[in-house]
């Protein structure tokens, strides 16, 4: 494992020979930057993207860690290196400037691995793990050109489809260039900057808290900057001061040690599917809301100042639901803005038996689900996964963690395999606290179209890790547009939102009081 090395200001000075005092934040030099660097900017994006970044490609993840130790070093950031807590996990990347005279510390956080990415439910034509390019949306008339003519007649609607594209290989690579903007331009940020790019968030982070415990004095800073997620659809960029947590479920149900003809043994079998439907359906009612026992009993009550954020932001809800092909609600009579303040269950998947040309005359032998639940402040994911048990008890399951032995099969008719995956709680950072109102005042100072601030978004990130850590509260700047299809087919990024997120992280870089 590499040992934190603590570099002398000699080292800092030497690599950026030249550079004028610290930046003021106005930047209105950024516009004419991107325009002359723009192709450079985005072709070094498209290296990135273009190495596959799913967990279980264990060789891709090397791959994308080496990457970003090279460009970084490159790049010029020091004390770069690999932070990991055994050789067998994705490391995080790690670098910093210190500036002098600084008296503020930022962490920039971001993370590179992705989603699997199945190519089957991709536009005719995409290949998740070989970037794309578009003139717009291809649900909006986006033309196919190939790398060299989009590079070259590039405007903001232009768009890169690939998975990680938005998620979140964009906000590593706007943090990096941020960083590098300063640099051509012989400026200081007037903080002190830390990168810190994690390649285990899509598997819920399960190696974060031994990382952060054991590297504790590297990371000591003042607040975490987390560009990650989408922004709003009206245009608007966004700041978020808390976000949901997350944990998994995987439960499967058990007839037969084997499917059954469903004409010999229909009626008498027990069928998994079925008992699947009846136990699912048992955990919501018709109205959207879980009917499992204490589900929403200690979520905490909005402050008053955050009651008065949430009344001011606009709704867009009809928007959404003509972009995204739906009019109903799952929870009725309940806005988007107000379903995120909510712990959910949801449904990722299910598997029984085979549909369409697959399918048999069978009863199956088992039936699966994989659920998710988001977490709002005041819940404990643990619990949450416990009232869920405690429900398909009371339903009654004999619930275990293995494949039922013969003799479970026999003594028990209803029998349910639970397995719970690890997780985080939610987070939040006051909006009143001073740093929260600075780095409000900066990024609404580069927002032409507004700024819009949320005390919780619906996203999750294991942001507690870090407060209980560390100590240090975190913002969410989310820099990806709202239909970029993150965890979903036909992920995407739009330019003009990559580029605006590099603007948006220059301004907290460049905070005029941070010094």
């Amino acid at each position: 494992m590499r040992q934190y090395l603590k570099y002398l200001f000699a080292l800092l000075s030497a690599c950026f020979v030249g550079f004028a005092s610290n930046a003021q934040n106005d930047l209105q030099w950024f516009q004419k930057y991107v325009q002359q660097n723009k192709e450079t900017i985005l072709q070094q994006y498209i290296d990135f993207v273009n190495i596959p970044n799913v967990v279980s490609q264990k060789n891709a993840f090397a791959y994308n860690a080496d990457y970003l130790f090279q460009f970084m070093q490159r790049a010029g950031i020091q004390n770069t290196l690999l932070l990991f807590t055994d050789n067998t996990k994705p490391p995080v990347v790690y670098g910093e400037l210190m500036v002098p005279n600084a008296t503020q510390t930022i962490v920039f956080y971001a993370h590179y691995d992705g989603q699997p990415a199945d190519s089957s439910g991709w536009y005719k034509g995409l290949n998740p793990f070989k970037p794309s390019f578009f003139t717009n949306a291809i649900n909006n008339g986006g033309k196919a050109l190939t790398k060299d003519e989009w590079l070259k007649q590039l405007n903001d609607n232009f768009r890169i489809y690939a998975r990680g594209a938005a998620d979140d290989k964009a906000g590593v690579m706007a943090i990096l260039q941020a960083f590098i903007a300063l640099k051509k331009q012989n400026l200081l940020p007037t903080i002190n900057v830390k990168f810190f790019f994690e390649g285990e968030e899509e598997a819920g982070s399960p190696n974060l808290a031994k990382i952060l415990a054991h590297y504790k004095s590297l990371l000591q800073s003042d607040v975490w900057i987390i560009c990650d997620g989408p922004q709003p659809a009206n245009g608007k960029n966004l700041l978020s001061f808390g976000v949901r947590g997350d944990t998994h479920m995987d439960i499967t149900l058990y007839g037969s040690k084997t499917p059954l003809h469903s004409g010999h043994y229909g009626n008498w079998a027990p069928s998994p599917a079925w008992n699947m439907v009846h136990l699912l359906a048992s955990m919501k009612n018709d109205s959207g809301f879980v009917t499992i026992p204490n589900f929403y009993s200690d979520v905490q009550p909005i402050s008053n100042a955050e009651k008065k954020v949430w009344n001011q932001i606009q709704q867009n809800d009809a928007l959404l639901k003509e972009q995204f092909g739906f009019s109903g609600n799952e929870m009725n009579g309940i806005s988007l803005i107000n379903a995120i303040q909510l712990p959910t269950l949801n449904i990722n998947g299910i598997a029984s038996g085979h549909v369409g040309n697959l399918s048999t005359n069978s009863i199956p032998a088992t039936a699966s689900v994989s659920i998710d639940l988001r977490l709002v402040p005041g819940n404990d994911y643990i619990k949450q996964q416990q009232k869920v048990i405690q429900h398909i008890t009371s339903k009654g399951y004999y619930v275990i963690s293995h494949e039922p032995t013969n003799e479970e099969r026999m003594k028990y008719p209803l029998i349910a395999k639970v397995e719970t995956g690890s997780g985080y709680n939610a987070q939040k950072t006051p909006i009143d606290w001073p740093m929260s109102q600075q780095i409000i005042k900066e990024v609404n100072e580069v927002s032409p179209n507004g700024l819009i601030i949320m005390p919780l978004t619906g996203g999750s990130l294991p942001l507690i890790i870090i407060e209980q850590q560390l100590g240090a509260k975190a913002i969410s700047l989310p820099i990806a547009n709202y239909d970029d299809n993150q965890h979903a087919a036909n992920e995407n990024i739009r330019i003009g939102n990559f580029l605006n997120g590099i603007k948006e992280i220059l301004s907290i870089m460049t905070m005029k009081n941070g010094q």
